[in-house]
């Protein structure tokens, strides 16, 4: 009873609006389109939407199909790719998904000498999930996730790559440049820069501020690298950042690195993949070649 063009149809309205620009889209008439919608309401046995006027607005059934089509319907267009790449006798693209803004630097690293070795094989980069890093790896839209923070779960395989310190960053003249490590309660008069990434899952707010009750006087979220510490190095706030990434800057800019903390944070970062797609080759190359290190680890001092 339920088709794969059913999904399609809810998938396209609730993205589009409505029956008119879905149609657009599905390269059909409207006329078309709400014949088979009434055809598809009549073979279920129950409406998928409740009509006001021109617009249209899920039902129960109708929101459970729409939840269906957004996780079946990417591993279809998933698998039609992968087949249309083995009949051109291509190997893939892999699609990796990134919950770690400072992390492009490092991939940039690993990715040249991959190209090199794998020159049948596509990149391609994504950051924004409409489910989450987890949910864009069971629903087929990345192969591969860049995180510091695995989550556990069945069919899926966390390796670590590569171990990091996340630091505090200030300019050379500011008042802590010269400390040992940091407390918490020191950042509470600091305008804090950080990625635009929520708060509960910024380290420095769940494993320095968070725990002692602190918050800095102002947060400020920038997107860019280069711009968050050209404001450091102007003492427009303080940023944390991995160490590696800081002492690459700290290279050309006036900032320095300091300890959160007196046994400062320790991380790791994982990629992520399906268990199912152990046998894939470029894929575990691609494990493999990050595992094996284009960035030195760097232990806490």
């Amino acid at each position: 009873m339920l088709e794969r063009i059913h999904l399609l149809i809810i998938r396209e309205v609730e993205q589009q609006g409505s029956l008119t620009a879905a149609a657009d889209v599905l390269h059909v008439t409207q006329s078309a389109l709400s014949h088979t919608v009434k055809k598809m309401e009549q073979q279920l046995g129950t409406a998928v939407w409740d009509r006001e006027g021109r617009s249209l607005r899920l039902t129960q059934a109708g929101r459970y199909l729409l939840s269906l089509a957004n996780r079946l319907l990417p591993q279809f267009e998933h698998a039609e790719t992968r087949m249309k790449q083995y009949a051109a006798g291509e190997r893939g693209t892999l699609r990796i998904g990134m919950e770690c803004h400072p992390c492009y630097q490092w991939l940039l690293k690993i990715v040249s000498p991959y190209l090199s070795e794998w020159p049948d094989v596509d990149i391609d980069v994504k950051q924004n999930f409409q489910f989450g890093g987890i949910g864009a790896l069971f629903g087929y839209d990345i192969d591969v996730l860049v995180t510091p923070d695995p989550l556990k779960r069945p069919g899926l395989r966390f390796e670590p790559v590569f171990d990091y310190e996340q630091v505090l960053v200030v300019s050379e003249r500011h008042r802590l440049a010269n400390a040992k490590y940091i407390k918490p309660e020191e950042l509470t008069d600091e305008t804090l820069i950080t990625y635009p990434v929520e708060t509960g899952r910024l380290d420095i707010y769940n494993q320095f501020l968070g725990p002692a009750n602190v918050a800095p006087r102002r947060h400020k979220m920038i997107e860019t690298t280069d711009i968050m510490l050209q404001m450091v190095a102007s003492d427009r706030g303080v940023a944390a950042l991995p160490r590696w990434l800081a002492d690459e800057y700290a290279d050309h800019l006036p900032v320095v690195s300091v300890k959160l903390g007196r046994e400062g944070i320790a991380k790791q970062i994982f990629l992520g993949t399906r268990e199912a797609d152990a046998p894939i080759d470029y894929l575990t190359s691609f494990v493999e070649l990050a595992r094996a290190g284009n960035v030195a680890p760097v232990r806490i001092r």
